[in-house]
């Protein structure tokens, strides 16, 4: 079976679903399947099985490349899945790669697979200028590409009670509408689109790491704070408010001498939070290896995010290397193996002290989730059965 991978997101840039592509494609060609990845870039892929598409010349949001002009992502996209005799065309994001990627699948007859990775609703009213009304010129493009007629979103919960929130769910009910199935991560997100009306058939498939990134991770050993020594924070991502670093940084101001914070990653908001960072040290964007490297030397991570998260990769990685996982959100108490976390009692900075005081204080807390880290082993390497048995029941259907 050959496998089209379309998404908006891939390397050389950092982030979750780049991760999560670039596992999927592995896990497929160890199967014995054919898996090709389009997406926008900056400059020539070293992997391969990777074509570029076409890309916008000077507008980067949030530092991407982006897939541009629409027609001509779309006939580039046709013309390959033909050449390539593509089976099934996946899907990753929901901006104009992906759509390319529907538009051709449609003109060829071929089924899609949709993974909704994240919530496009926080991403774009923390990234998008004026979102009010930013929002509105990418769901009329959206629309044009894929039909939003008939879609109704109630507004009688948090995450949907703003216009500006319901217009960017509208628009992941589209694309859920467009693909023959949905494949989510979790299954907090899952139940969230099904109570916005998603009819499409739906699977719940967990993440999983490239055996290379758990070979690169190393042996992991259980997280031992000594007495002298200071308990060191890492924080792994995209420096964007929906991710909410500022809260950590501010949380760091409490920490004291005794706590040393390390952020990896890049982003708008990098230069902001470096001005009122205190003992936070910035490494940027640096290659995966140092963040691995990073993992292994700390005594827990940090995810401050809050009400956005899918099944965030930087936690399957930490759990990986047994570093257990200090978090914000209790939806991600999903994602933390049992008993290798602690979620914060609430998801301000306060909250986040308060944890970091108490594990300061018991330091054997963090042998404990370490070693239940180690135990569980289950986020180590993708199996790709599931998701082919997916793709077996969508080409049945055609």
């Amino acid at each position: 079976m050959h496998i089209a991978l379309v998404t908006d997101y891939y390397a050389p840039t950092l982030g979750g679903v780049q991760t999560a592509v670039r596992a999927l494609a592995e896990s497929l060609r160890a199967a014995g399947h054919e898996a090709t990845v389009f997406c926008p870039l900056a400059g020539p892929s070293p992997e391969e099985g990777v074509v570029a598409l076409p890309v916008a010349g000077a507008f980067r949001p949030d530092g991407y490349p982006f897939a541009w002009p629409p027609r001509r992502v779309a006939a580039a996209l046709a013309e390959e899945f033909a050449r390539r005799g593509v089976d099934v065309v996946h899907t990753h994001s929901e901006m104009f790669a992906a759509l390319g990627g529907v538009g051709a699948a449609h003109e060829l007859g071929l089924p899609v697979v949709h993974t909704m990775h994240g919530r496009v609703d926080v991403y774009t009213a923390s990234v998008l200028p004026l979102p009010a009304v930013t929002t509105l010129l990418l769901a009329g493009l959206h629309a044009r590409q894929v039909s939003h007629a008939g879609l109704r979103v109630a507004g009688g919960t948090r995450y949907t009670a703003t216009a500006t929130a319901r217009r960017m769910w509208r628009l992941m009910l589209a694309q859920s509408r467009a693909s023959d199935h949905v494949v989510v991560p979790s299954a907090h997100f899952a139940r969230k689109l099904a109570d916005q009306g998603v009819v499409t058939p739906m699977t719940v498939l967990t993440n999983g790491l490239e055996e290379s990134v758990a070979a690169a991770a190393g042996t992991a050993t259980p997280r031992v704070l000594g007495a002298d020594e200071p308990l060191r924070l890492v924080w792994v991502g995209r420096l964007s408010p929906e991710k909410r670093p500022g809260v950590l940084v501010e949380a760091a101001r409490s920490f004291g001498d005794r706590v040393s914070v390390d952020v990896y990653g890049d982003g708008g908001a990098r230069r902001s939070l470096e001005r009122r960072a205190g003992r936070v040290t910035f490494h940027g964007a640096v290659p995966h290896g140092e963040v691995l490297t990073a993992m292994r030397s700390a005594h827990a991570l940090v995810s401050s995010s809050w009400d956005f998260d899918n099944q965030p990769m930087v936690v399957l990685e930490a759990a990986a290397t047994g570093l257990p996982v200090v978090h914000c959100d209790p939806d991600l108490a999903e994602v933390v193996p049992d008993g290798g976390g602690f979620l914060t009692p609430t998801p301000d900075a306060a909250g986040l002290v308060a944890t970091v005081e108490r594990l300061r204080r018991e330091p054997a807390l963090l042998t404990t989730a370490s070693e239940a880290l180690l135990r569980s082993g289950s986020v180590v390497g993708l199996s790709a059965e599931p998701l082919l048995e997916v793709y077996r029941s969508v080409t049945r259907g055609r």
